[in-house]
């Protein structure tokens, strides 16, 4: 299996871990019994915080159940989007003006190379 997504919404992360702690060993429990592999490497975990200052994400421990013990991200890509932490999206707009004024200026070069061909 190699795409899953679980969401948990709590005030506290140790209860927002705890909730991921058993969504995935469940769900790991239920693949292994229908015959299919878990590559607890590309697993990962992201989280959201509201609150103002600094966020302290912590770790999420899945070695209990031959899992690994996971490191927070501190940016998500889903469905082409950039996600940070406080979610401001100013990571997805720097990616996307970025390689928008690539194509610019890959354009500006094509069209410098046709017309310098033409005029020959």
């Amino acid at each position: 299996m190699n795409d899953r997504l679980f969401i948990s919404q709590k005030k506290s992360l140790d209860r927002i871990n705890t909730y991921l702690f058993c969504s995935y060993n469940m769900i790991s429990f239920l693949l292994k019994q229908f015959g299919l592999i878990v590559k607890h490497g590309k697993t990962e975990v992201f989280y959201f915080s509201r609150s103002y200052g600094f966020f302290n994400s912590s770790l999420l421990d899945l070695s209990c159940i031959e899992g690994p013990i996971l490191h927070p991200k501190d940016l998500w890509r889903y469905l082409e989007f950039i996600f940070d932490k406080k979610l401001t999206f100013c990571q997805h707009i720097k990616y996307y003006s970025n390689k928008a004024l690539s194509i610019i200026k890959y354009m500006k070069m094509l069209g410098n190379l046709i017309y310098g061909l033409l005029s020959y």
